[in-house]
Parts: C-alpha cells; sequence; structure tokens
C-alpha cells in the first residue's frame, strides 16, 4: 500500500547529510529514524534518492518590500463620494 508523507527541509538536510557522509544506506537508515513506518528498505531508497535530488527552496519570505494595504489611507481624498440623498434645485 502506497502512503504519502512530507518532508521539511531540516530532515531533507540531515538526509543529504548521511548520504554525503556515509552513503545511500546512511540516508536510508536517516530516513527510516525520522519516517519509522516506512518498513521496506528498497521504498526508503528510493525515497532518499528522490530526497536527495530535490533543491532547496529559496527563501522567499525576506523579498516582499511592500507590507501594507494595496490603497493607501482612507483620507479625505480616498474616500469614495457618499450616497446621500441630494436636495433638488430650484
Amino acid at each position: 500500500m502506497a502512503a504519502m508523507f512530507t518532508v521539511d527541509e531540516p530532515t531533507a538536510e540531515a538526509i543529504r547529510r548521511a548520504v554525503e557522509g556515509g552513503g545511500e544506506l546512511a540516508g536510508v537508515v536517516e530516513l527510516r529514524r525520522h519516517f519509522p513506518l516506512i518498513a521496506d528498505n528498497a521504498h526508503a531508497r528510493r525515497c532518499v534518492q528522490v530526497i536527495v535530488g530535490w533543491a532547496p527552496l529559496a527563501d522567499h519570505s525576506r523579498s516582499r518590500t511592500k507590507t501594507g494595504p494595496a490603497r493607501g489611507p482612507a483620507g479625505p481624498r480616498n474616500r469614495a463620494p457618499s450616497r446621500k440623498a441630494q436636495k433638488p434645485s430650484d
């Protein structure tokens, strides 16, 4: 039975370090340390190969320069005209 799981960046980095330091089997051991329900070594090996092939995502949290609302504050010039009933002119 196939199941889906997610791997956060610190876990992926730990698996990458294990593969770099001790090879693919060390990566499988690290993966199974974080995900003990993965019992099949062949499946764990495929997962490690995929994780090692990932490129870390770029950190976009600092690239935003504008954090306020899209429009300026609702001052007297920026308010929409009111829809009050107007007196008919004679």
